[in-house]
């Protein structure tokens, strides 16, 4: 496709694109009755117009049932997760028993870190991209000290050549072929939060289990973003957030990966709770903890029934889109054009203003683009929060620009173009 940078070309685009109804069903944060040109579903999605109805369907529940709720109405709060299984599942490449919706993020990053870190001997470490999202690296922290290791020792982080922004694969999985045998855990986030380089998760996945290492994911930034195919690429755990791409709301309840190969493995430990014992005999109160087949086992506490209203609404959207392909295939789409546009700018003003930091591959990358802005970039983004395009800031240099299939449109990357230009041009002359 020939891109073209003029407003004809972009409504042309919108005009063909089969998703472009979904726009509708999502709301627009407004300043003075203006909406902005939203480019920050990579850290808070926007709310699904269908949310309301949804949790004030649960809150009907609540005021009609009261505790019954649980196993009266049309959606008994007992079983809600298991609606949510099925819909989860696509996202992320999984058989509905092998996800869960449960807790937040971190929480969940560290409930699976007490099954599959395990260290033995002299296999103790845990390999991790350098510049990893700080929850993550204090997570892993905190788990290798809870084992009594020094976390110098006991963390190998990878990071990118010197003078490159992004990982190589075949650096990281040299790092892992040479420190093999003393490697019990590969865990890397699937998208890294700061560059929006996408991990060649297969490749390292299977470089992890050739020197004998558990891998895990982090998928904050990938799931509802890219296709990830966790149980084909015999992953053995992930989680991930679902307030981003996912627009669950913040702090949006998290889901869990449990590849099936686990579910008979007793010799894993687990923090266990009441509601991931057995649900057929769960009401008998019995002690001994016996799980819950499948991912529903690493449950602990009852069902976040307000929290997973609002993923479920989000969710059924999804599924009426065709989960992640479709979605995807526009996402490669707007972002070519995204990176099209920021390039024009920097051919209009003349010089290299904006340096585009996230792979250029589309196989290494999702829907965001990271910008490093080389003059005043802190001012230029806050130029453009006042002339209603909200995008990301990100310390010391890097503005993050994210647009959304199901809610994105070409002529909002044509219009993110001209103010950009336009906001440039005034604070650096």
């Amino acid at each position: 496709m020939n891109l073209e940078n003029n407003l004809a070309f972009a409504k042309t685009q919108d005009e063909a694109d089969e998703l472009k109804d979904f726009r509708n069903q999502f709301l627009f944060p407004k300043h003075n009755n203006k909406e902005f040109i939203y480019l920050c579903g990579n850290s808070l999605g926007l709310q699904p117009k269908v949310a309301k109805a949804v949790l004030g369907s649960q809150l009907d529940n609540w005021a009609n049932y009261a505790v019954e709720g649980w196993f009266d109405g049309d959606q008994p709060w007992m079983f809600y997760h298991k609606e949510l299984k099925k819909l989860m599942a696509p996202i992320v490449g999984a058989f509905p028993s092998e996800v869960c919706p449960m807790n937040t993020l971190t929480v969940n990053l560290h409930l699976l870190m007490v099954s599959f870190y395990q260290p033995k001997g002299k296999r103790f470490k845990i390999i991790m991209e350098g510049g990893a999202f700080p929850s993550d690296q204090y997570a892993i922290e905190s788990q290798v000290k809870f084992h009594g290791f020094d976390p110098k020792e006991a963390i190998l982080e990878v990071f990118p050549l010197e003078g490159e922004e992004i990982l190589r694969t075949e650096d990281i999985i040299a790092k892992i072929e040479e420190n093999g045998s003393e490697i019990a855990l590969v865990l890397f986030g699937g998208i890294n939060y700061y560059t929006g380089q996408w991990y060649d998760m297969e490749a390292i996945t299977n470089a992890g289990h050739s020197i004998g290492a558990i891998v895990g994911w982090d998928l904050a930034h990938a799931a509802g973003n890219v296709p990830v195919k966790l149980h084909d690429w015999q992953v053995d755990f992930a989680c991930w957030c679902s307030y981003k791409y996912q627009n669950s709301g913040p702090g949006g309840i998290s889901g869990i990966f449990v590849h099936e190969k686990h579910f008979g493995n007793t010799e894993l430990n687990r923090f266990a709770g009441w509601w991931g014992y057995q649900e057929n005999k769960r009401f008998k109160m019995e002690k001994g903890f016996i799980p819950e087949a499948g991912a529903d086992g690493w449950q602990i506490s009852c069902t976040q029934v307000m929290p997973m209203a609002l993923y479920h609404a989000s969710l059924q959207l999804f599924e009426q889109a065709g989960f992640i392909e479709p979605l995807r295939n526009k996402s490669i789409t707007l972002t070519n054009y995204l990176e099209f546009i920021i390039n024009e700018v920097n051919i209009n003003l003349g010089f290299e203003q904006y340096k585009i930091i996230t792979p250029k591959d589309v196989k290494d990358r999702g829907a965001q683009l990271s910008i490093i802005a080389k003059e005043q970039g802190k001012l230029i983004f806050d130029g453009l929060v006042e002339n209603h395009v909200l995008g990301d800031w990100r310390e010391p240099d890097v503005i993050r620009l994210s647009p959304i299939p199901l809610y994105n449109s070409f002529e909002d990357i044509y219009k993110t173009g001209q103010i950009l230009l336009e906001v440039t041009r005034k604070v650096l002359n």
